[in-house]
């Protein structure tokens, strides 16, 4: 499915659909074309946004999470959004976290699928082998439980992103920033409803990590999706979708 992305005032986003908003926060290494099952299934009843998040735009000494999380704050203010769902993967998941903190009169609910702001593997200890596509494929396939979801061009379009200069360098930092910045101790400030959907073979952020939000998270619901990596959203995508439904039915009625 093709989505057309508007451009306006330095944003750049997807936008299928009417309704109540749901925000969608696509991860580092993700893209916009992660959330297309979801784009597809749910636009038919809500109004669907994915603001791309700028990760090679912004300058490198400013760059991390928290500067991601202003960033959605002025595109919520220019897209007028008010008591929403925002649903973050990986960086992305991180990223809402720290935008319910700082704006908790704006959202309703919010889902997090293997994100971090706990813990996260992202290259598996190791700095990226730029110059090996036989490593950038393991990785990527290290991704998702079933390595033949890491399609090849997949593994191109990433290959080639992290064999960018200008790129590696920011995706680094913004990786760095992630790690550093540890939400333990602030989950316990998040009072809105938190699904929590969760690959049950998620290497990156493993099962342990979903068990700690849950623990953290005032008002959270844990749901595993069986054979499923780090972005349960492409690897699973009707099971995503169901457990999807039922939270955002729950927290109507």
């Amino acid at each position: 499915m093709e989505f057309v992305v508007k451009e306006e005032k330095g944003f750049k986003y997807i936008e299928q659909g009417k309704g109540e908003v749901l925000l969608l926060l696509h991860g580092l290494m993700g893209a916009l074309s992660n959330w297309e099952y979801v784009i597809e299934e749910f636009s038919k009843d809500y109004r669907v946004i994915i603001p791309m998040l700028p990760i090679y735009e912004l300058p490198l000494l400013t760059l991390g999470v928290k500067t991601l999380s202003k960033f959605v704050h002025k595109f919520v203010k220019y897209k007028e959004l008010e008591n929403f769902c925002v649903l973050g993967n990986s960086l992305g998941g991180h990223v809402a976290l720290i935008y319910a903190m700082s704006h908790p009169e704006r959202l309703n609910s919010m889902v997090l699928a293997g994100s971090s702001g706990l813990y996260e593997n992202a290259f598996g200890g190791s700095f990226p082998k730029r110059e090996s596509y036989s490593f950038i494929k393991e990785r990527v396939e290290h991704t998702f439980y079933d390595p033949k979801t890491a399609t090849k061009e997949l593994v191109d379009e990433i290959y080639a992103t992290v064999n960018d200069r200008h790129k590696i360098i920011r995706l680094l930092a913004m990786a760095k920033s992630a790690i550093r910045h540890n939400m333990a101790k602030d989950l316990h400030k998040i009072k809105i409803p938190v699904a929590l959907i969760w690959g049950k073979n998620d290497k990156i952020t493993p099962p342990e990590v979903a068990v700690e939000f849950n623990q953290l998270l005032p008002d959270s619901d844990l749901t595993w999706v069986e054979h499923c990596g780090h972005v349960p959203m492409m690897e699973q995508p009707q099971e995503f979708n169901r457990l999807l439904k039922d939270f955002l039915e729950k927290i109507k009625a």
